[in-house]
């Protein structure tokens, strides 16, 4: 992970900070919150999502869990193994286990207020 390139929320969310689409998941610090992923319920891709908005909902034996969108865009694809494998999640949080794709509406505007590396582990500990 180039800790350079991902911007995070408050919430655990972080989303790639480059390119026109841009990869959104869940912090490292999230998944091991949340423990084993069983479940989650994808989003349609081509649906229109606003900053803030829930994206979707992971579950584990422990908890159920809403995901934000850190930004507002389409979604444009929809990590499709993780119907099969949720625990990618766990097993790898900002490679594999990445939820969707959004290409943002106002990326520049739009990440106002995000985090970046050092400040997002700075809240966390």
């Amino acid at each position: 992970m180039a800790a350079e390139n991902y911007l995070f929320t408050e919430s655990h969310e972080w989303i790639e900070n480059t390119g026109e689409e841009r990869r959104v998941g869940i912090t490292d610090h999230a998944q091991v919150l949340m423990g084993d992923i069983v479940f989650a319920d994808l989003p349609k891709v081509g649906r229109t999502i606003a900053k803030g908005d829930e994206l979707l909902v992971i579950e584990s034996p422990k908890a159920a869990a809403s995901v934000y969108s850190p930004v507002s865009g389409e979604i444009v694809a929809v990590n499709e193994s993780l119907g099969a494998t949720p625990d990618l999640i766990n097993k790898d949080p900002y490679g594999e286990g990445w939820i969707v794709r959004i290409r943002p509406t106002d990326a520049a505007g739009d990440t106002a207020g995000l985090k970046g590396f050092d400040a997002y582990m700075e809240s966390i500990s």
